[in-house]
């Protein structure tokens, strides 16, 4: 297999990660109790790189390069945090 099709394979795994997406959840619910103080965007990218390490790093995939999971863990966590702000703006959009 070549580096590609790894990639997207590991990307597509990370995607339905149900922990990814819990702590993600988490990493908004945070975000927002704390965004007039500290702002939203930078914490919520931070949070993403942080929340990607953390995964590579306790879950250690030993057919896969540590730089290729933490690359696709903060490709995956962007693509679920676009979602779920999107559908967290729509809630608030609806609610008024």
């Amino acid at each position: 297999m070549n580096d590609a099709s790894t990639f997207t394979a590991l990307l597509a795994t990370q995607l339905t990660d149900p922990f990814r997406m819990g702590l993600m959840a988490a990493l908004l619910f945070t975000t927002l109790r704390n965004a007039a103080v500290t702002g939203l965007m930078l914490p919520f990218a931070a949070g993403i790189v942080f929340v990607a390490g953390i995964i590579a790093m306790s879950f250690p995939q030993s057919n896969h390069p540590v730089w290729m999971v933490v690359v696709a863990g903060i490709v995956a966590n962007a693509i679920i945090g676009a979602i779920m702000v999107a559908l967290w703006r729509a809630f608030r959009a609806f609610q008024k």
